[in-house]
């Protein structure tokens, strides 16, 4: 039976392929995330999955990468807690992008996808801020914030995919598997 790598460390995307019954094996890859002069939020985030992909050896091997952008300012995990409460209070009462970019390589070479949501916060004041953050659960994520969690009380509404913005836009990764030869079977 084929196996999807998985070159992530994120929790909620191994979740989502496994949602799926897809059969998967994390080998998270180590590269650098930084942006370079002239890059694009969407090409950093685009660029960043294919060097996950690359960077893992594997018949079929994904990598994603999830960004936050405000006002042109790529809001990405943040540092530590004071960092999270900075970035959500920016967030507060406004709109963002959540950018999810995914590639595959497989036996018919690399296919890649981007993916943007529309994420609309509710306003809320610095003591409900603190104590989001306060739960841990946003420090480990991009935009300070889990929609699929806690963080799920701060958003007012979305525009997209809900999947993309925990990370892994999942008709996207079916289309790309298909691309790559994998085509998706609902197996139980």
């Amino acid at each position: 039976m084929r196996e999807l790598i998985l070159a992530s460390r994120s929790p909620r995307r191994r979740q989502l392929l496994e949602m799926l019954g897809i059969p998967v094996q994390v080998r998270p890859a180590d590269i650098p995330e930084t942006t370079r002069p002239h890059e694009t939020p969407a090409e950093y985030a685009e660029r960043l999955a294919v060097e996950k992909a690359g960077a893992v050896p594997g018949e079929y091997v994904l990598g994603a990468d999830t960004i936050v952008v405000l006002d042109g300012d790529v809001l990405e995990k943040p540092a530590d807690a004071e960092e999270a409460v900075a970035m959500l209070l920016r967030l507060q009462g406004k709109t963002h992008q959540v950018i999810t970019a995914c590639a595959l390589h497989s036996p018919t070479g690399l296919h890649t996808a981007t993916d943007v949501t529309l994420v609309t916060f509710r306003p809320a004041d610095e003591d409900i801020i603190r104590a989001y953050v306060a739960t841990g659960e946003p420090l480990d994520k991009a935009g300070a914030y889990g929609i699929q969690g806690y963080g799920a009380a701060l958003v007012e509404g979305i525009e997209g995919d809900f999947f993309g913005v925990m990370g892994l836009p999942v008709r996207r990764v079916l289309d790309l598997l298909e691309q790559g030869g994998w085509r998706y079977a609902f197996n139980r």
